[in-house]
């Protein structure tokens, strides 16, 4: 076990009301002027990377850390504290998804009242963590080009609930059969509002206007 990451276990608590908990954590939060984002996806649509790209370009303004979720694994917090960004891994032994109660065990290890911004990267997959509020200010969601241009139809639920989705890897879109305007009309048939940033972790093409945006989004909650 690396000696820079704590690993914590965090499992279910099915007699907690996780509505009423989110709630109350999302409002201590609010009054700590500590804002969480919750960031969705599946496997492989560069999650890691996006944290690490934001982190990165946010660090020098905002003081960053990173809630890391996974069945069974501490790679991807051991990626992110490499960068000198503060990480706790938090590992479900085996759930799908975070609750809010795993989420302030999580938040509770890393000392969140220290921190403007903390991304928490959940388990990575489009159905189960889009069903349980975490607590979060806002839920993002990345969908990468290769995965295709018809996930928001797929996928209905995950994407209705984020405040942004951020599209990956455009760098290959001339390698896939991704249609810009497909995509747009099958997320705004389940989201009208949610914003949408183009981002490339790859060339960082898109990587610092999203990054601006979360920036004045702390900003505004946390004053």
């Amino acid at each position: 076990m690396s000696e820079s990451v704590r690993l914590i276990e965090v499992k279910e608590n099915v007699l907690d009301d996780n509505e009423k908990v989110a709630s109350a954590l999302r409002a201590r939060l609010k009054e700590e002027k500590t804002f969480l984002v919750n960031l969705m996806a599946s496997p492989g649509a560069g999650k890691t990377s996006t944290v690490i790209a934001t982190c990165n370009r946010l660090k020098e303004h905002l003081k960053v850390g990173v809630l890391e979720a996974d069945i069974d694994s501490m790679v991807d917090a051991e990626k992110v504290a490499k960068e000198g960004i503060e990480a706790v891994q938090m590992r479900t032994g085996g759930f799908c998804h975070l609750d809010a109660t795993m989420v302030d065990e999580g938040l509770s290890a890393i000392g969140a009242e220290g921190f403007d911004l903390i991304v928490l990267e959940n388990v990575g997959n489009l159905v189960c963590p889009a069903e349980f509020d975490t607590g979060a200010s806002i839920n993002a969601m990345i969908l990468s080009v290769p995965e295709g241009d018809d996930k928001p139809l797929k996928y209905p639920l995950m994407f209705s609930v984020c405040d942004v989705v951020l599209i990956n890897k455009v760098d290959a879109l001339s390698f896939f059969d991704f249609d810009r305007a497909r995509f747009e009309e099958g997320l705004r048939r389940v989201n009208p509002h949610c914003q949408v940033f183009e981002i490339s972790c790859q060339t960082g093409e898109g990587v610092d206007a999203w990054s601006q945006w979360l920036k004045e989004k702390v900003a505004e909650h946390n004053r």
